[in-house]
């Protein structure tokens, strides 16, 4: 870890058959690892999380584990890329990354990853609550020679009432730092949203100047491993850089609301978007539940999904 001051087209035909969000009874359990055996975060990680507003977790699964699921994003993403502009044509926004989301309920492949109890209980776990559910998920692919990643805070995009967010943040390869790992500002999600601006090369120059200000640090790592995570809170300011090497950086996140956060109303056009997108039919004041949220773990086997 180094810490610093600021300085769809999918084409799988496969089926698969679920019970209770993640078990798995089709001809392919032996290629797909179910991911539900429990990963148990120490009360350090949990004080650090809470702390910082940001962890890394190291071999939440294996490499092994990962390739079939690697392998299916590598073909969804290879699909996507081939509809976009080549990069030097892109705006500082499409040059971070090839960006896919919701591929859950596209590939049946992905939802057993995304929908795995491994990863909701750790960020139960993470930030104190009882169950959680899924907001969307994401692959952050950036290309070799991708641009960076502008400082930004998530949250200002969801419609959420608390802070009870975390976005999970997995390598599907061995990922370096000069392939553009995250850097985050300790304790920055205590803050909740320092601007209301969208990522873009503006809140780029207003959180650099801000870091600057406020002798603030950013914290990065040399490298992140293919299986580990960063996990951070919606509120926690975070970037990241470049792309300077010849591969491309993988990544697939996912990020969680805990069980019981509640809509709320949009206060810029973006969060209005989201509404639409994540929480379809439901309005300001309704539990953040749709169809498209559902509860991957619970302390409570017999919560319903």
């Amino acid at each position: 870890m180094v810490n610093f001051r600021l300085g769809f087209f999918i084409n799988e035909t496969k089926q698969l058959h679920f019970n209770k969000g993640t078990q798995m009874t089709a001809t392919l359990t032996k290629k797909l690892p179910p991911l539900n055996a429990t990963y148990q975060v120490s009360k350090q990680d949990v004080q650090n999380y809470k702390e910082h507003g940001f962890i890394k977790i190291n071999d939440i699964t294996t490499a092994e584990e990962l390739e079939p699921f690697r392998e299916e994003l590598l073909k969804i993403v290879e699909n996507y890329r081939q509809t976009q502009i080549s990069l030097d044509q892109r705006d500082v926004y499409g040059r971070a990354f090839l960006q896919i989301g919701n591929i859950w309920q596209k590939s049946e492949i992905i939802k057993s990853f995304v929908l795995a109890k491994r990863f909701g209980k750790i960020a139960a776990d993470l930030m104190g609550v009882d169950g959680v559910r899924i907001y969307h998920d994401q692959a952050l692919y950036k290309e070799a020679g991708g641009g960076h990643t502008p400082w930004h805070q998530d949250q200002f995009y969801w419609p959420i009432e608390g802070n009870k967010t975390i976005t999970m943040w997995m390598p599907m390869v061995d990922a370096t730092r000069e392939m553009g790992l995250m850097e985050f500002v300790s304790g920055s999600n205590k803050n909740g949203m320092i601007a209301n601006i969208n990522i873009s090369e503006t809140s780029d120059r207003i959180y650099t100047e801000k870091l600057q200000k406020e002798k603030w640090e950013a914290t990065t790592y040399d490298k992140i491993n293919a299986g580990s995570a960063t996990f951070h809170s919606g509120w926690t300011l975070h970037r990241a850089g470049p792309n300077t090497t010849k591969k491309m950086r993988e990544v697939m996140t996912i990020i969680f609301v805990a069980d019981g956060e509640r809509v709320s109303t949009p206060i810029n056009k973006n969060q209005g978007n989201d509404l639409n997108s994540w929480f379809p039919g439901l309005k300001p004041g309704d539990l953040a539940k749709s169809h498209l949220n559902p509860l991957t773990y619970h302390k409570n086997e017999q919560q319903t999904i």
